[in-house]
């Protein structure tokens, strides 16, 4: 069994490491290091060939400043822990090969991780006691998606996006704003100055449980289009298109517990970093289940997610040789899904 796992995630645009050091069946977070890649914010968006250059450049130092904080030499080191999928490949590829150089080098276990189970077990580096069954609603710039999950290691998909992710929608809604990137943070922050005013779609609200926000997005540059002055509406169609998505969300997550009978979400993902959404989310479960989300630096593409779901493979006698491969549609373990939807893990 692995006593100390150092987890590397390079999926886009952070470059992260973590060690976590397993006792008597519990983990514990001994050191996180993320580095944020800035460069993007000049494009508006994450440029993939930047952002395999930056790991490229960061990730020993990232490693090693990682293993610094928790106190420990890489000798110390049992397993490694990597993010193989889903994600940018020239990114993943980086993180991939360095973990395989480390463990080949140092005798150590290696497993590839899904970096969408990661953020399910994200929850959990807070909240150690934290167990199936529960509803996780993961929330990104790559991914809407509602699990029932009635085991660790075991998932079925009760809904998922149709078309645009919700975090995809605040970054374009940022940029129809003239708001920087990651749009989530900077909509949240002007969102909290304005009114929910705009007579905004929620789509497909009590129509299943999968998501749309392109036609979201499409009223939001109508919106935009139509303000006779852009600059004193702003903050208001930043708090209407807010309040739009995040209805959405709470509503099919309340539908979704009530179909399982389940007391507990998990909500993970980039987007949960959203105090807002934590809230409201809190609000609208009220007496119906309590809901788990880590806080934002764990919620964001971290090592530290990567790390704790990898100690649960590990425990499950599951490891990786060196074929391991980067994908950026890697499959998810253990996820059973009808034969009509679509792949998840298709977007990074």
């Amino acid at each position: 069994m692995a006593d100390v796992v150092l987890g590397i995630e390079t999926s886009c645009d952070e470059t992260s490491a973590a060690v976590l050091v397993c006792q008597e069946g519990r983990a514990e977070l001994a050191s996180l290091v993320i580095l944020s890649q800035d460069v993007h914010k000049v494009f508006g968006g994450v440029v993939p060939e930047l952002a395999s250059r930056a790991h490229l450049t960061a990730l020993k130092p990232v490693v090693a400043e990682a293993l610094n904080e928790a106190g420990l030499p890489l000798q110390a080191v049992d397993a490694i822990a990597v993010t193989a999928g889903p994600g940018l490949v020239g990114s993943l590829i980086v993180g991939v090969c360095f973990a395989k150089a480390l463990a080949e080098a140092g005798a150590k276990q290696l497993i590839g991780v899904n970096h969408l189970e990661g953020h399910v077990f994200a929850a959990t580096l807070d909240d150690p006691y934290l167990e199936p069954p529960f509803v996780a609603l993961i929330v990104s710039g790559g991914h809407t998606l509602l699990l029932d999950v009635p085991r660790w290691g075991k998932y079925s998909v009760l809904g998922e996006t149709r078309d645009d992710a919700v975090g995809e929608a605040f970054d374009k809604v940022a940029s129809m704003l003239g708001l920087g990137y990651p749009g989530g943070p900077e909509v949240e922050q002007l969102a909290g100055r304005g009114r929910d005013r705009f007579d905004l779609p929620r789509p497909m609200l009590g129509r299943g449980l999968d998501f749309s926000f392109s036609g979201l997005k499409t009223a939001v540059l109508y919106a935009v289009r139509a303000a006779a002055d852009l600059a004193a509406e702003r903050a208001d169609i930043a708090a209407s298109f807010q309040a739009a998505a995040f209805d959405v969300l709470s509503a099919k997550t309340r539908a979704a517990v009530e179909r399982t009978g389940y007391s507990t979400v998990v909500l993970g993902g980039g987007v949960a970093c959203s105090r807002t959404l934590a809230q409201l989310m809190a609000e609208r479960l009220s007496g119906a289940a309590r809901v788990a989300v880590a806080r934002p630096r764990l919620n964001a593409d971290n090592a530290a997610m990567i790390a704790r779901a990898g100690w649960f493979h590990l425990e499950q006698g599951h490891t990786s040789d060196l074929y391991l491969e980067a994908s950026a549609r890697m499959p998810w373990p253990g996820l059973e899904r009808s034969a009509s939807s679509s792949s998840v893990g298709s977007k990074p």
